[in-house]
């Protein structure tokens, strides 16, 4: 069967986060779904916001990434549609494997979204503008069987915390049952290049740790499983890396850290405490810098996304940090805060922080970013991890400016302390 990957119209609920991704890349339990679905067949297309397309399809120049003039080349194949909100765990992915196993056309619902759908073929599927409602109506003109299911959907970013307790410990028995890992100490297994420095302690009682090519752990180190370090990530010494920790290639951490997932190129290289947050890519956390991820009433922590509030159900949850933000040194987050792309915050964080903002509203100031200014920053960003800087890259931040200015009312409004 061929694999087609699509958003729906519920992905900018997971703003900040998809922003600047498509929601299949998130990374969730150390996996992104689009690393598990290759495993149900051969990944083919994705349906994305057409202003991620560009960006896709630099990716993935294999894939036909709609909207796309081309539309999608006729196949005779079965299709399967996935839902790029899927939660990426290996168990999840082989539950739908043994959903769509008699290839027999159905339409998969869990609760009211399509969590995937196999079709007899892709020929209908080639219009320049199709949108994942468009998807949606045409699933419902081909009147499918409908099968209900209890397949796990992302539908707010701290779902993707949530999620990602759920699922790391199988994603990493996983990893290490299909990897080639050479175990340096009890519970920790590092493959190709990866270093672990003197006088460290881990403890792999709660789940294995598991370092990818060329992660570097520094020495006096305290590693707490379950955790993934990326290929290439650096944790300096006398960091503590503490369950349910997962590093994204390419990233550089100190301090404490828990129960967190850092998508790559991101730097929190000082001391500070992080907790059941979310940071998207290319983000710096300046010295110091620290959140809270429990309300001093013990009570269960609710947040609030475009104006309304969503109670998460969780007692623990940090903030959820978009692409490109960073904050000064000694900077303190309060508990449930979302951060939003290309932002810079200073002092306390109490309040959720508009995407492309100077804020440091605890000190009276709050302004705006303009998109050249964080063109220029990417491009000094890159060159020092040798990443080129792509027109589509340099186009994606002058999108996400557009895309978010009705957060940016502070622009408008005198600021209110």
């Amino acid at each position: 069967m061929e694999v087609v990957l699509f958003e729906d119209g519920l992905v900018p609920q997971l703003f900040p986060i998809t922003i600047g991704r498509p929601a299949f890349q998130i990374h969730c339990g150390s996996y992104c779904l689009g690393e598990l679905l290759g495993r149900l067949g051969s990944l083919r297309a994705a349906l994305v916001r057409p202003y991620l397309s560009d960006l896709v399809q630099a990716d993935h120049p294999d894939w036909t990434v709609w909207p796309s003039p081309q539309g999608l080349a006729s196949s005779d194949k079965k299709c399967l549609l996935v839902n790029a909100r899927l939660v990426p765990g290996v168990t999840v992915v082989r539950q739908l494997a043994e959903l769509v196993k008699s290839e027999q056309p159905m339409l998969i619902q869990s609760g009211d979204c399509v969590a995937a759908a196999v079709v007899p073929s892709v020929d209908p599927l080639k219009g320049e503008q199709l949108t994942g409602n468009q998807l949606a109506e045409w699933l419902d003109e081909l009147q499918l069987p409908v099968v209900e299911s209890d397949l796990p959907l992302l539908h707010y970013p701290h779902d993707v915390v949530r999620y990602h307790l759920a699922v790391l410990n199988d994603n990493l028995e996983d990893r290490l049952a299909k990897g080639d890992y050479r175990e340096l100490t009890d519970g920790v297994f590092a493959a190709e290049g990866a270093t672990l420095g003197d006088y460290c302690v881990a403890d792999a009682s709660q789940g294995p740790i598991v370092l990818e090519e060329r992660a570097q752990i520094g020495p006096y180190c305290y590693l707490s499983g379950p955790a993934h370090l990326g290929a290439g990530a650096r944790v300096i010494e006398h960091a503590a890396i503490k369950d349910a920790v997962a590093l994204g290639h390419t990233t550089k951490i100190g301090g404490e850290i828990e129960a967190s997932i850092i998508e790559p190129y991101t730097n929190k290289q000082h001391h500070g405490f992080l907790g059941h947050s979310y940071l998207g890519s290319w983000v710096n956390l300046g010295a110091g810098t620290s959140n809270s991820d429990l309300k001093n009433t013990y009570g269960q922590v609710g947040m609030e996304y475009e104006g309304r509030k969503v109670a998460t159900g969780m007692q623990f949850i940090g903030c959820m940090i978009g692409d490109y933000a960073k904050t000064a040194v000694n900077t303190s987050i309060f508990t449930g805060k979302t951060i939003g792309v290309c932002s810079m915050v200073y002092g306390f964080v109490t309040t959720n922080v508009p995407s492309f903002t100077n804020y440091a509203r605890s000190f009276g100031q709050v302004t705006e970013v303009s998109a050249e200014v964080l063109v220029s920053t990417q491009a000094r960003m890159f060159a020092r991890r040798n990443v080129v800087q792509r027109p589509c890259d340099i186009q994606l931040l002058r999108d996400m400016y557009e895309l978010t200015r009705h957060e940016r009312r502070i622009a408008e409004e005198p600021l209110s302390l």
